[in-house]
């Protein structure tokens, strides 16, 4: 016999998503980062069982646009389609892409000492070109079609490369600028949010960007009583890294990892 109270035991739960990493850029180096492939499967459980709310732990200095994207987009829907408010609790950073995925949310909470924005699209690399010259080494690259080998860093930058490049980073910041001001609307209250530049913690709550100072566990509780529970949804570790033993590829995406946590003066997680 169906319990006739399992629903509303079911409905006292609010369900927690940890999203902390570098978003979709890492996985060619084999090391854990966010895409929406991997976070399908978990973003899915969230939703299961019409929990009170989905409470989202971001953590990210951001990464791909496309992957920001489409778990974002995954969220919402099924926050749309199961009438489920999402939260988002932002921890040391949602910057760049971490951004984008805490626009998904109804509502953005921040630590005082949170760091968010960075609403703006980079591209870095470097060009090696002398190096190979005053080594000696002959660059041959054979290519069908003259923009296949787009910014090789091995060759001279080209001013035509240059301006491609800078009309696709434009794209992606107007959307990027669409989904900001689709889902924080009204709330936003600063002046050019979109320079890239970032916000501390209360001073994100003034321009709109968040909503309030506010942690986890407190404010779930202050929604949704005292006796609400907490269900944790999260990927199961690797066999290496659940022995403290990194793997060659994820180590090497650790040093990429390191370096887009740096460029806001923190460390990796």
């Amino acid at each position: 016999m169906r319990n006739p109270l399992a629903s509303l035991t079911r409905r006292e739960t609010v369900n927690v998503l940890r999203l902390e990493g570098v978003i979709g850029s890492a996985a060619r180096f084999g090391a854990t980062s966010l895409t929406d492939a991997s976070l399908a499967p978990l973003i899915e459980a969230a939703f299961r069982r019409k929990p009170r709310a989905v409470a989202i732990a971001i953590n990210s200095p951001g990464g791909s646009p496309a992957q920001s994207s489409l778990i974002a987009a995954r969220i919402r829907r099924l926050a749309d389609e199961k009438s489920v408010p999402v939260h988002a609790f932002v921890e040391d950073l949602a910057a760049s892409g971490g951004y984008w995925l805490a626009t998904a949310a109804d509502r953005i909470h921040v630590d005082a000492n949170s760091i968010l924005g960075s609403i703006g699209v980079i591209s870095a690399s470097f060009g090696f070109q002398d190096l190979l010259a005053r080594h000696g080494v002959e660059r041959r690259v054979h290519t069908a079609g003259e923009d296949k080998s787009l910014l090789d860093p091995f060759r001279p930058e080209r001013a035509e490369d240059v301006e491609r490049l800078e009309r696709l980073q434009a794209q992606i910041h107007r959307n990027f600028i669409e989904q900001v001001r689709a889902r924080r609307g009204d709330r936003l209250s600063g002046g050019n949010l979109f320079t890239g530049d970032i916000w501390l913690g209360q001073a994100a709550v003034e321009v709109g960007l968040a909503d309030d100072i506010g942690h986890l566990v407190p404010v779930m509780k202050a929604l949704f009583g005292e006796k609400i529970r907490f269900r944790s949804i999260s990927r199961a570790k690797p066999l290496l890294r659940r022995l403290g033993l990194p793997g060659i590829g994820e180590a090497l995406g650790q040093v990429e990892d390191r370096a887009l946590w740096a460029r806001f003066g923190l460390g990796a997680p």
